[in-house]
């Protein structure tokens, strides 16, 4: 069935010499993997391999298959180009940093306005905003609202995070944040990107509070993966 759907670009993979997979977050549908047959090389196709960079926005005209199935794209459309993120050392490694999350922890192919949503409108505030050193944290973070594990805040006063449990303690267990690094981890509650600028963390909290955050996905999500672009965030960010 032929159908339209806006759609964020998550992750693409060789196939064979000529041609591309494509994984998309869709407004409609959720998850989709698109065929992009002879991508590679073909000049007069309207779908062209510049439209499938890491964030980009589309406006997709596709075949979609049953879940699982790989779907054919038969028009694109450009809706963000994302300028600034693809010319920006360090905002295009936050985007490929992101990608990779959104790949590693979202797989349901349903739709989810609201999750579409927020990604659309968090990548969009990194393309026009140039103060993005923490965006990534808060990205994370309030992604998992939508996830299902975000901290749990009736006792945010206490003396521990249990990042296990996602909520705060006054019991010492295995994997809980405490003192100077739970101090920097509570900045980032409840705020938006728009104070984002507010919060002043150092190069080292800033580093901490990412494996913090890393962590608590891979305690929370099955089957997630740290993003091999982590090590290159880290180094990026390591003297900002």
């Amino acid at each position: 069935m032929i159908q339209n759907t806006k759609a964020i670009v998550i992750n693409t993979i060789k196939y064979g010499d000529t041609s591309l997979i494509a994984t998309c977050y869709t407004e409609n549908y959720g998850i989709k993997t698109y065929m992009l047959k002879g991508i590679l090389t073909s000049k007069k196709s309207n779908v062209k391999l510049a439209y499938f960079q890491p964030l980009m926005v589309l406006n997709l005209t596709a075949n979609h298959n049953n879940k699982g199935a790989l779907n054919f794209i038969k028009d694109v459309e450009i809706l963000n180009f994302n300028h600034s993120i693809y010319s920006t050392i360090k905002k295009q490694t936050i985007a490929l940093f992101l990608a990779e999350i959104v790949y590693f922890s979202i797989r349901e192919e349903e739709q989810n306005s609201q999750l579409y949503q927020y990604l659309e409108t968090s990548f969009l505030w990194l393309e026009t905003h140039d103060n993005c050193s923490n965006f990534h944290l808060l990205f994370l973070l309030n992604l998992t609202k939508f996830l299902g594990f975000y901290p749990e805040m009736k006792a945010v006063n206490s003396s521990y995070f249990d990042l296990i449990e996602g909520s705060f303690t006054n019991q010492n267990k295995f994997n809980a944040v405490s003192g100077e690094n739970l101090v920097q981890f509570k900045k980032l509650l409840g705020i938006n990107f728009d104070v984002l600028h507010e919060v002043d963390f150092s190069a080292s909290n800033r580093q901490t509070i990412l494996s913090i955050l890393i962590q608590y996905f891979e305690l929370h999500l099955s089957g997630f993966k740290k993003p091999k672009s982590l090590t290159v965030l880290k180094a990026v960010f390591s003297s900002l």
